[in-house]
Protein backbone atom coordinates (compact mmCIF):
# COMPACT_ATOMS: atom_id res chain seq x y z
CA UNK A 1 0.00 0.00 0.00
CA UNK A 2 1.19 3.47 -0.85
CA UNK A 3 2.30 5.66 2.02
CA UNK A 4 -0.03 8.51 1.09
CA UNK A 5 -3.04 6.19 1.00
CA UNK A 6 -2.05 4.61 4.32
CA UNK A 7 -1.90 8.04 5.98
CA UNK A 8 -5.34 8.89 4.60
CA UNK A 9 -6.83 5.67 5.93
CA UNK A 10 -5.22 6.26 9.31
CA UNK A 11 -6.81 9.71 9.59
CA UNK A 12 -10.22 8.33 8.57
CA UNK A 13 -10.08 5.57 11.17
CA UNK A 14 -8.95 8.09 13.80
CA UNK A 15 -12.18 9.98 13.11
CA UNK A 16 -14.22 6.87 13.94
CA UNK A 17 -12.15 6.22 17.05
CA UNK A 18 -12.46 9.74 18.45
CA UNK A 19 -16.08 10.42 17.50
CA UNK A 20 -17.80 7.04 17.67
CA UNK A 21 -15.66 5.10 20.14
CA UNK A 22 -14.13 2.45 17.85
CA UNK A 23 -11.26 0.51 19.42
CA UNK A 24 -8.74 -2.19 18.57
CA UNK A 25 -9.21 -4.86 17.41
CA UNK A 26 -11.83 -3.63 14.94
CA UNK A 27 -14.87 -5.91 14.52
CA UNK A 28 -14.93 -6.44 10.76
CA UNK A 29 -18.02 -7.99 9.16
CA UNK A 30 -16.96 -9.67 5.91
CA UNK A 31 -19.49 -10.38 3.19
CA UNK A 32 -19.33 -13.58 1.13
CA UNK A 33 -18.97 -11.59 -2.12
CA UNK A 34 -15.74 -9.95 -0.83
CA UNK A 35 -14.30 -13.40 -0.17
CA UNK A 36 -15.28 -14.52 -3.65
CA UNK A 37 -13.64 -11.44 -5.19
CA UNK A 38 -10.42 -12.01 -3.23
CA UNK A 39 -10.24 -15.64 -4.39
CA UNK A 40 -9.90 -14.46 -8.00
CA UNK A 41 -6.47 -12.95 -7.37
CA UNK A 42 -5.38 -15.44 -4.68
CA UNK A 43 -4.62 -12.76 -2.06
CA UNK A 44 -4.36 -12.89 1.73
CA UNK A 45 -7.62 -11.13 2.56
CA UNK A 46 -6.95 -10.85 6.30
CA UNK A 47 -3.57 -9.15 5.82
CA UNK A 48 -4.99 -6.70 3.29
CA UNK A 49 -7.90 -5.81 5.59
CA UNK A 50 -5.41 -5.04 8.37
CA UNK A 51 -3.50 -2.72 6.04
CA UNK A 52 -6.68 -0.91 5.05
CA UNK A 53 -7.87 -0.14 8.59
CA UNK A 54 -4.28 0.44 9.83
CA UNK A 55 -4.73 -1.78 12.87
CA UNK A 56 -5.63 -5.15 14.29
CA UNK A 57 -8.94 -6.70 13.24
CA UNK A 58 -11.31 -9.42 14.36
CA UNK A 59 -12.80 -10.84 11.12
CA UNK A 60 -16.41 -12.01 11.44
CA UNK A 61 -18.99 -13.62 9.17
CA UNK A 62 -22.69 -14.33 9.65
CA UNK A 63 -24.36 -17.70 9.27
CA UNK A 64 -26.40 -16.45 6.29
CA UNK A 65 -23.19 -15.54 4.40
CA UNK A 66 -21.77 -18.96 5.21
CA UNK A 67 -24.88 -20.59 3.76
CA UNK A 68 -24.33 -18.59 0.55
CA UNK A 69 -20.81 -20.05 0.29
CA UNK A 70 -22.04 -23.57 1.01
CA UNK A 71 -24.50 -23.22 -1.86
CA UNK A 72 -21.61 -22.73 -4.32
CA UNK A 73 -20.42 -26.28 -3.72
CA UNK A 74 -16.93 -27.66 -4.06
CA UNK A 75 -15.90 -25.09 -6.66
CA UNK A 76 -15.43 -22.51 -3.86
CA UNK A 77 -14.31 -24.91 -1.17
CA UNK A 78 -11.04 -22.99 -0.62
CA UNK A 79 -12.98 -19.76 -0.04
CA UNK A 80 -15.33 -21.57 2.34
CA UNK A 81 -12.38 -22.89 4.31
CA UNK A 82 -11.03 -19.35 4.74
CA UNK A 83 -14.46 -18.17 5.92
CA UNK A 84 -14.56 -20.95 8.51
CA UNK A 85 -11.51 -19.41 10.23
CA UNK A 86 -13.49 -16.22 10.93
CA UNK A 87 -15.54 -15.69 14.05
CA UNK A 88 -19.15 -16.78 13.50
CA UNK A 89 -21.54 -13.93 14.28
CA UNK A 90 -25.06 -14.90 15.25
CA UNK A 91 -27.69 -13.15 13.17
CA UNK A 92 -30.73 -14.81 14.85
CA UNK A 93 -32.22 -15.78 11.49
CA UNK A 94 -33.87 -19.20 11.84
CA UNK A 95 -33.84 -19.69 8.09
CA UNK A 96 -31.04 -18.38 5.93
CA UNK A 97 -31.79 -15.14 4.07
CA UNK A 98 -29.81 -13.15 1.52
CA UNK A 99 -26.37 -12.29 2.82
CA UNK A 100 -26.71 -8.55 2.11
CA UNK A 101 -30.03 -8.35 3.96
CA UNK A 102 -28.49 -10.21 6.87
CA UNK A 103 -25.62 -7.71 7.10
CA UNK A 104 -28.05 -4.81 6.93
CA UNK A 105 -29.99 -6.20 9.88
CA UNK A 106 -26.79 -6.71 11.85
CA UNK A 107 -25.73 -3.08 11.43
CA UNK A 108 -29.15 -1.54 12.04
CA UNK A 109 -29.79 2.21 12.07
CA UNK A 110 -26.98 3.29 14.42
CA UNK A 111 -24.26 0.60 14.20
CA UNK A 112 -24.23 0.40 18.00
CA UNK A 113 -21.77 -2.54 18.00
CA UNK A 114 -19.24 -0.49 15.96
CA UNK A 115 -18.80 -2.84 13.03
CA UNK A 116 -16.55 -2.23 10.02
CA UNK A 117 -18.29 -3.55 6.91
CA UNK A 118 -16.50 -5.22 3.98
CA UNK A 119 -19.01 -5.70 1.17
CA UNK A 120 -18.90 -5.69 -2.61
CA UNK A 121 -22.64 -5.05 -3.06
CA UNK A 122 -23.27 -1.53 -4.34
CA UNK A 123 -26.92 -1.69 -3.33
CA UNK A 124 -26.01 -2.55 0.26
CA UNK A 125 -23.41 0.21 0.51
CA UNK A 126 -25.86 2.77 -0.88
CA UNK A 127 -28.59 1.78 1.56
CA UNK A 128 -26.22 2.15 4.52
CA UNK A 129 -24.95 5.62 3.65
CA UNK A 130 -27.40 7.17 6.12
CA UNK A 131 -25.94 5.21 9.04
CA UNK A 132 -23.43 7.43 10.89
CA UNK A 133 -20.16 5.92 12.05
CA UNK A 134 -19.96 3.00 9.61
CA UNK A 135 -16.61 2.41 7.83
CA UNK A 136 -17.13 0.54 4.54
CA UNK A 137 -14.46 -1.42 2.62
CA UNK A 138 -14.81 -2.67 -0.96
CA UNK A 139 -12.84 -3.49 -4.12
CA UNK A 140 -12.55 -0.70 -6.67
CA UNK A 141 -12.58 -1.14 -10.44
CA UNK A 142 -8.88 -1.97 -10.58
CA UNK A 143 -9.25 -4.73 -7.99
CA UNK A 144 -7.71 -2.82 -5.07
CA UNK A 145 -9.32 -3.05 -1.64
CA UNK A 146 -10.11 0.52 -0.52
CA UNK A 147 -11.77 2.31 2.39
CA UNK A 148 -14.70 4.53 1.44
CA UNK A 149 -14.60 8.18 2.55
CA UNK A 150 -16.80 9.09 5.53
CA UNK A 151 -20.43 9.56 4.53
CA UNK A 152 -22.37 12.80 4.89
CA UNK A 153 -24.21 11.36 7.91
CA UNK A 154 -20.87 10.57 9.56
CA UNK A 155 -19.52 14.10 8.99
CA UNK A 156 -22.75 15.61 10.30
CA UNK A 157 -22.58 13.52 13.46
CA UNK A 158 -18.93 14.46 13.95
CA UNK A 159 -19.70 18.18 13.74
CA UNK A 160 -22.61 17.73 16.12
CA UNK A 161 -20.43 16.03 18.72
CA UNK A 162 -17.78 18.73 18.46
CA UNK A 163 -20.40 21.45 18.94
CA UNK A 164 -21.78 19.68 22.01
CA UNK A 165 -18.31 19.43 23.52
CA UNK A 166 -17.71 23.12 22.86
CA UNK A 167 -21.00 24.14 24.48
CA UNK A 168 -20.31 21.87 27.44
CA UNK A 169 -16.98 23.57 27.97
CA UNK A 170 -18.63 26.99 27.84
CA UNK A 171 -21.26 25.93 30.37
CA UNK A 172 -18.56 24.73 32.72
CA UNK A 173 -16.76 28.06 32.43
CA UNK A 174 -19.89 30.12 33.04
CA UNK A 175 -20.33 31.62 36.51
CA UNK A 176 -22.17 34.26 38.51
CA UNK A 177 -20.18 37.43 39.22
CA UNK A 178 -20.26 38.14 42.95
CA UNK A 179 -18.35 41.30 43.80
CA UNK A 180 -14.72 40.77 42.92
CA UNK A 181 -15.05 36.99 42.70
CA UNK A 182 -16.60 34.64 40.16
CA UNK A 183 -18.60 31.74 41.56
CA UNK A 184 -18.39 28.71 39.26
CA UNK A 185 -21.28 26.24 38.87
CA UNK A 186 -19.59 23.83 41.29
CA UNK A 187 -19.63 26.54 44.01
CA UNK A 188 -15.90 27.07 43.69
CA UNK A 189 -14.88 30.66 44.25
CA UNK A 190 -12.58 31.91 41.54
CA UNK A 191 -10.74 35.14 42.16
CA UNK A 192 -11.38 37.90 39.64
CA UNK A 193 -8.06 39.57 40.38
CA UNK A 194 -5.47 39.47 37.62
CA UNK A 195 -2.72 36.96 38.15
CA UNK A 196 0.52 38.63 39.07
CA UNK A 197 3.72 37.77 37.43
CA UNK A 198 4.48 36.97 33.89
CA UNK A 199 5.49 40.57 33.17
CA UNK A 200 8.80 41.91 32.04
CA UNK A 201 11.56 41.41 34.56
CA UNK A 202 13.31 44.46 35.93
CA UNK A 203 17.01 44.99 35.31
CA UNK A 204 18.93 44.10 38.43
CA UNK A 205 22.14 45.71 39.62
CA UNK A 206 25.52 44.00 39.68
CA UNK A 207 26.31 41.36 42.23
CA UNK A 208 27.79 43.14 45.27
CA UNK A 209 30.03 40.17 46.01
CA UNK A 210 31.67 40.44 42.61
CA UNK A 211 32.38 44.17 42.90
CA UNK A 212 35.79 45.55 43.93
CA UNK A 213 35.94 47.27 47.27
CA UNK A 214 36.86 50.95 47.29
CA UNK A 215 40.39 51.65 48.46
CA UNK A 216 40.60 54.13 51.35
CA UNK A 217 42.60 57.22 50.43
CA UNK A 218 45.66 58.03 52.60
CA UNK A 219 45.38 61.65 53.79
CA UNK A 220 48.35 63.86 52.74
CA UNK A 221 50.83 64.88 55.45
CA UNK A 222 49.86 68.17 57.14
CA UNK A 223 52.35 71.06 57.34
CA UNK A 224 53.31 73.46 60.12
CA UNK A 225 52.59 72.76 63.76
CA UNK A 226 50.97 69.41 63.09
CA UNK A 227 54.15 68.09 61.41
CA UNK A 228 56.25 69.22 64.39
CA UNK A 229 53.87 67.53 66.81
CA UNK A 230 54.09 64.34 64.81
CA UNK A 231 57.90 64.46 64.90
CA UNK A 232 57.92 65.09 68.65
CA UNK A 233 55.48 62.27 69.27
CA UNK A 234 57.66 59.91 67.23
CA UNK A 235 60.71 61.06 69.18
CA UNK A 236 58.95 60.39 72.46
CA UNK A 237 58.02 56.92 71.42
CA UNK A 238 61.63 56.19 70.48
CA UNK A 239 62.89 57.51 73.82
CA UNK A 240 60.38 55.45 75.76
CA UNK A 241 61.50 52.34 73.91
CA UNK A 242 65.14 53.05 74.84
CA UNK A 243 64.17 53.25 78.56
CA UNK A 244 64.74 57.02 78.93
CA UNK A 245 62.79 58.73 81.73
CA UNK A 246 61.82 62.38 81.89
CA UNK A 247 62.79 64.62 84.80
CA UNK A 248 63.20 68.35 85.27
CA UNK A 249 61.58 71.63 86.01
CA UNK A 250 58.44 72.99 84.50
CA UNK A 251 58.82 75.22 81.45
CA UNK A 252 56.19 77.69 80.30
CA UNK A 253 55.35 77.75 76.57
CA UNK A 254 54.68 81.34 75.65
CA UNK A 255 52.72 80.55 72.47
CA UNK A 256 50.32 78.15 74.16
CA UNK A 257 50.47 79.41 77.77
CA UNK A 258 50.78 75.92 79.21
CA UNK A 259 53.40 74.36 81.48
CA UNK A 260 55.60 71.68 80.08
CA UNK A 261 58.18 69.53 81.79
CA UNK A 262 61.76 69.69 80.63
CA UNK A 263 62.99 66.38 79.57
CA UNK A 264 66.37 65.11 80.60
CA UNK A 265 68.07 62.15 79.21
CA UNK A 266 68.94 59.41 81.62
CA UNK A 267 72.63 58.68 81.90
CA UNK A 268 73.69 55.66 80.06
CA UNK A 269 75.49 52.74 81.68
CA UNK A 270 78.85 53.85 80.25
CA UNK A 271 78.43 57.36 81.66
CA UNK A 272 77.59 55.97 85.10
CA UNK A 273 80.71 53.78 85.03
CA UNK A 274 82.93 56.74 84.10
CA UNK A 275 81.41 58.84 86.88
CA UNK A 276 82.01 56.06 89.41
CA UNK A 277 85.68 55.77 88.34
CA UNK A 278 86.15 59.52 88.63
CA UNK A 279 84.69 59.44 92.14
CA UNK A 280 87.07 56.69 93.22
CA UNK A 281 90.04 58.52 91.76
CA UNK A 282 89.09 61.66 93.63
CA UNK A 283 88.80 59.70 96.89
CA UNK A 284 92.25 58.18 96.32
CA UNK A 285 93.85 61.57 95.74
CA UNK A 286 92.31 62.99 98.88
CA UNK A 287 93.68 60.08 100.91
CA UNK A 288 97.19 60.55 99.61
CA UNK A 289 97.11 64.26 100.44
CA UNK A 290 96.24 63.47 104.08
CA UNK A 291 99.19 61.24 104.53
Amino acid sequence: MRQKRAKTYKRVMALYVQTFGFRHPYQLLVSHDVLLESSKSDMDIVKILKDVVQGEIKPMITQCCMEALYALGKDQQATTNIAKTFERRRCNHRTAIDGNDCLKDMIGQTNKHRYVLASQSLALRTSLENVPGLPIIHFNRTGVLVLSPPSIATIREKNKNEEEKRLKGLREMEGIIDGENVVAPNNTAISNQPIQGGGRKKIKGPNPLSMKKKKSKIPPPSSGVESKDNESSKKRSREEKDGITVEGDDVINESEGKKKKRRRKKKSVVAEAIAELNARNSEGESGSDGE
